[in-house]
């Protein structure tokens, strides 16, 4: 193995990861679970593989904390040797060793915010912004009241929508573990002074840690699309089936009056692509998508009968002790429960009947048996709706005869949870490209009228025939004739979907989005589909919200006159009014960066929905955007709140759907308190920027300009190094894992649309996650410097006005403060390191000094415009947490690097492959929002 190269400028400043310097008194117990977990893992090295191992693992700790605390290069230089040293064996010990430390430090930090926000509410602090209570106090003090709020509410949609999105590296078999992990470190607090129960405690964690460390942490298979969707259904039974629940009924108590206590609407509903979403999956069929419903129903219907049981076992009321009303009495009556132990409690019969009838339907809905034998066979229900009648009705009797208390209980979270997730648990949504619509509307015309060459109508024809088509009462699609595979499966998909629509409620799948919208004819290819299997019917009424993407630079320039001249077709806008006079629109924040840079993608985002909101209030049309974001910077990631309180004015009005990708969602759902924390603040962040900010002044135009002009020098720096660099494509390739991450058994979906190196047709997901392996993080900040180089050369005073903006502009300053974090996890001394992958010397040293010399103007840029010092200077917390990671992931990156070398010049060796994709683990835990 070759020595590391450590560019000396890059050196991070001194850190020590155990003394008290770094942080307030506070943070002790961070450390000190730090220390435990740390200490636990240790020990199940040394145990498991040995005490040579373990001194190594240990020298190797302690020499990379050395080197990064005081820049000792003796420190450096013996761990490279020891890196240098290590057998195939060993250096898969090692890598999972340190890919564990990161994952437990993960469990540590998440459990301290925990910790920290329960000590904030103990002490009676002033509510922290991101929560509803923080929302609220504003909203009181801004003259708001409580019935405005609950109209609010009762007319807002707010969705995070989970996607398959393929960057989550761990097996669920691994977060399960991690889970046990974190309740343990949560019930160590409770048990302070009570040696027993902490020494059963200590126990505990080293059993799951050394069952973790038993486990393997890759995937054996790749993973199938009903895979992918028990893994995304497994975040209902973690956090969402508990938590949703929970925070509607805060927030009932938080509005309640003697006047108005009805519940609220379900505002806030989980959304869904998994099993929807086809762009580029071959593998989502028709009859994927009916097992992927059936399903998520199975998984609601189980859930309700289960707290159907519990119920029944607490509502013990005696007739002879409570009077109940007439339509409880009715409802036990109909149970046809006729055991003698129930004959004097009317709740229990009431529920005994609703169980037969909710088991009946988990019978003929989903092919489920029930867990328990219900009491009596009993007619299903028919929808959803029935269910929450007759929760209703236990409810009104409960509260009209004295015992409301016991209806604000489980009932109370049940008749939320029938409300929320129904027969179908979340909206499921479809997605194709618009290129597949387009042949297979192509194809339907050329069987039903041949001579129509669809494909060679320029946009003008397609718009005049797909209008006259949809008007027209008569099919396209005959039984008689022969259609291609593409076509048979693309109508298939629409025909199971109106089938689900049916047999599940309507609110089972709502939208319909089309990837690379770019024209008006790519909406009413989809509509005219959607005619074909009757979720569009020929007098203008439609059964699905149909939704255009945009999502490269081009397309985000044009999203605005392409959907003023949409709403402005008669028979498209009838569609629009069928939906209740609400049009979705979705914007792509993944292909607009890679297409464009970080830059350029959000002035562009942001332009494009000043534009929508002008258009859609023009033609009275309520807008709703779905904002396509990553798990990283360079895929539009970054904290939700901040991201929301900076969109333009009247881009919210309380409408917001929100994708969420790959390792987000574990970090984000797999912890009732974090989870309830999340969905905190997409509804509070949604509150304030819909109630809060309504009337904030325009940016000052100077600003606008300004922004554009930084636009268009970064757009000139990233496209001239991404696409207009001869050989850039193969510096890529070689000095990253691109090639590698295809083999891990992550997702369902080809890393490329289509069978090429070419970087237009590599996925924006394995492209950031690529140069985050390799500590550069280019999507999230290259042609910054350069930008803001040529806006200060050109401009007497133009640092102040940049520093003006960062004050007052609440976008501008988001922009960088994501920056400035990307800025913070990346190495370019790690980089350099990767860079040698690249066997042309002279095309590596021309790109790569390139790369370096933008990194350096960039972090200068950005220092100056934030008037910094040093990269988080605002942020201490997560600069002492990156900080504190680097002396584990550096050791990652080192052999990562070497087995790479090794890889490519021996394919056919699978200890050095496993060894990359551990490395890819460990790297990834590390730096956490990285895909």
């Amino acid at each position: 193995m070759s020595i590391i190269r450590l560019a000396e400028a890059a050196l991070p400043e001194p850190v020590d990861e155990t003394s008290d310097r770094d942080g307030p008194d506070k943070d002790l117990p961070l450390r000190d679970d730090i220390r435990l977990l740390g200490r636990i893992l240790g020990d199940t090295v040394r145990e498991q593989e040995g005490n040579a191992i373990f001194e190594i693992v240990e020298r190797i700790r302690q020499s990379s904390i050395r080197f990064h605390r005081d820049g000792d290069m003796s420190a450096r230089r013996e761990l490279e040797a020891i890196l240098d040293s290590l057998t195939a064996d060993q250096t898969l010990i090692i890598v999972r060793a340190f890919s564990y430390f990161s994952h437990l430090a993960n469990i540590a930090e998440d459990g301290h915010h925990i910790r920290r926000n329960r000590a904030h509410v103990v002490a009676g602090s002033t509510p922290r912004a991101g929560t509803l209570a923080h929302a609220l106090k504003r909203a009181r003090e801004a003259g708001i009241d409580a019935k405005t709020l609950r109209a609010f509410f009762n007319g807002a949609l707010m969705s995070p929508v989970l996607t398959a999105h393929p960057t989550e590296v761990r097996r669920k078999s691994m977060l399960t573990r991690e889970i046990e992990i974190a309740e343990a470190i949560e019930e160590r607090q409770r048990m302070l002074g009570n040696a027993p129960e902490l020494a059963e405690n200590d126990e505990k964690l080293r059993r799951a840690i050394l069952t973790l460390w038993r486990t393997s942490m890759l995937r054996q298979t790749r993973l199938k699309v009903l895979d992918e969707v028990a893994n995304g259904l497994s975040y209902y039974d973690y956090t969402f089936f508990a938590e949703l629940p929970r925070l509607y009924g805060a927030l009932e108590e938080e509005l309640a009056s003697a006047r108005d206590d009805k519940p609220l609407a379900s505002f806030l509903r989980v959304g869904s692509w998994i099993g929807g979403d086809r762009d580029g999956n071959p593998f989502v069929t028709a009859e994927v998508l009916r097992e992927t419903m059936r399903l998520q129903s199975a998984a609601a219907i189980r859930r309700h009968l289960d707290e159907l049981h519990e119920l029944g076992g607490e509502l013990s009321l005696s007739a002879g002790l409570t009077h109940v009303s007439p339509e409880l009495a009715e409802l036990a009556e109909r149970s046809t429960d006729r055991a003698m132990t129930r004959q004097d409690e009317p709740y229990r019969r009431a529920i005994a009947g609703i169980y037969s009838r909710l088991a009946a339907t988990a019978r003929d809905l989903d092919q489920v048996v029930a867990l328990r034998r219900p009491t009596s066979e009993a007619p299903a229900y028919a929808l959803a709706g029935e269910l929450a009648a007759d929760l209703d009705v236990i409810a009104r009797s409960l509260e009209e005869n004295g015992a409301t208390i016991l209806a604000r209980g489980r009932l109370r979270r049940l008749r939320r949870a029938v409300d929320c997730f129904g027969f179908h648990l979340s909206s499921l949504d479809l997605r194709q490209n618009s290129d597949v619509h387009e042949r297979t509307v192509a194809e339907l015309f050329a069987k039903a009228a041949p001579g129509v060459d669809y494909l060679e109508m320029d946009e003008k024809a397609r718009v005049a025939l797909l209008i006259g088509e949809l008007k027209s009462p008569r099919p396209l699609i005959s039984p008689f004739l022969a259609y291609s595979e593409e076509t048979q499966g693309e109508i298939a998909v629409f025909r199971t979907a109106a089938e689900i629509r049916k047999t599940y409620g309507e609110d089972a799948i709502r939208t319909s989005i089309i990837s690379k919208t770019q024209g008006v004819s790519d909406m009413l290819e989809l509509a005219l589909i959607l005619k074909e299997v009757g979720l569009v019917t020929a007098d203008g009424r439609s059964g699905l919200h149909i939704v255009p993407l945009f999502e490269t630079i081009d397309d985000l320039r044009n999203c605005v006159g392409v959907m003023d001249e949409l709403l402005g077709v008669p028979e498209y806008r009838r569609l629009v009014d069928s939906r209740g006079g609400e049009q979705e629109a979705m914007l792509g924040y993944s292909d607009s960066n890679k297409d464009g840079g970080f830059v350029t993608s959000g002035w562009e985002l942001y332009k494009a929905e000043i534009g929508l909101v002008e258009v859609f209030k023009r033609h009275g049309v309520r807008i709703r955007l779905f904002h396509g974001r990553g798990g990283s910077v360079g895929r539009g990631g970054g904290p939700s709140y901040d991201a929301i309180l900076a969109q333009p004015g009247g881009a919210v009005r309380g409408q917001i759907r929100i994708t969420e990708q790959g390792e987000i969602i574990s970090s984000k759902y797999s912890n009732p308190e974090v989870c309830r924390r999340n969905l905190e603040i997409l509804a509070s962040a949604t509150l304030e920027a819909s109630l809060l900010q309504e009337d904030v002044a325009a940016p000052d135009p100077s600003f606008l300009s300004a922004m554009e002009r930084l636009s268009q020098s970064a757009y000139k720096a990233y496209r001239g190094l991404v696409y207009e660099t001869e050989g850039f494509e193969r510096y890529f390739w070689s000095s990253t894992v691109i090639t590698e991450i295809a083999t891990l058994n992550i997702g369902s979906r080809p890393a490329s649309r289509k069978k090429t190196t070419r970087i237009e047709d590599l996925r924006a997901i394995p492209w950031v996650f690529s140069w985050a392996q390799c500590r550069l993080m280019l999507p999230g900040w290259f042609g910054f410097g350069a930008a803001v180089k040529e806006f200060i050369a050109a401009e007497p005073n133009g640092l102040e006005q940049l520093q003006k903006m960062h004050r007052q502009w609440p976008f501008f300053r988001t922009l960088l403060s994501n920056m400035d974090m990307v800025l913070a996890k990346s190495s370019l001394a790690i980089a350099s390191r990767y860079a040698q992958l690249v066997p042309d010397v002279a095309l590596r040293e021309a790109i790569f000094s390139r790369i370096s010399r933008e990194w350096r103007d960039s972090i200068d840029a950005l220092l100056a415009v934030m008037g910094h010092k040093k990269l988080l200077e605002d942020n201490p917390l997560l600069d002492r947490s990156i900080r504190n990671r680097f002396p584990y992931l550096d050791p990652l990156n080192h052999v990562q690097v070497e087995l790479l070398k090794l890889h490519r010049s021996q394919p056919a060796n699978e200890k050095v492959l496993t060894g990359i994709q551990l490395t890819i683990n460990g790297v990834s835990a590390g730096l956490r929002n990285s895909g």
